[in-house]
């Protein structure tokens, strides 16, 4: 049998990672709680989730430990929420609407002191 360079990837084993990447599961925040949860339960043993879930043991405790992480970190109030998107939004609609009562109060308070002024000149 030919052996081939250690330091090269044949392509048909290139396009078999790029299908087993391709074709990996990829877990939603709320399935990796759901499963860290269900080990917490403590109804079956971790190897059993995992059988059942189709995930590596190393992989549920990874999850478990950011889960935790993030769980103290949110008591401990270290972590900045993230907004979603309709926060930005409205965020977004009120910046722009104070942005313009600002502008019309300036615009209010150029006329008034040319008012003032009487001869409209100026003021600096």
């Amino acid at each position: 049998m030919k052996q081939k360079p250690s330091g090269r990837v044949s392509s048909s084993e290139q396009t078999i990672r790029d299908i087993k990447r391709k074709t990996r599961k990829q877990y939603s925040a709320e399935e990796k709680i759901r499963i860290v949860l269900d080990g917490l339960r403590g109804e079956d043993s971790i190897a059993e989730l995992c059988r059942r879930e189709g995930i590596a043991q190393s992989l549920y405790y990874k999850w478990s430990k950011d889960f935790m992480e993030a769980g103290k970190k949110r008591l401990a109030g270290d972590i900045v929420r993230q907004a979603n998107s309709s926060e930005v939004t409205d965020l977004r609609r009120e910046a722009r609407d104070l942005k313009e009562v600002v502008a019309e109060q300036t615009l209010e308070l150029r006329l008034l002191k040319k008012s003032m002024l009487g001869d409209g000149d100026e003021l600096e």
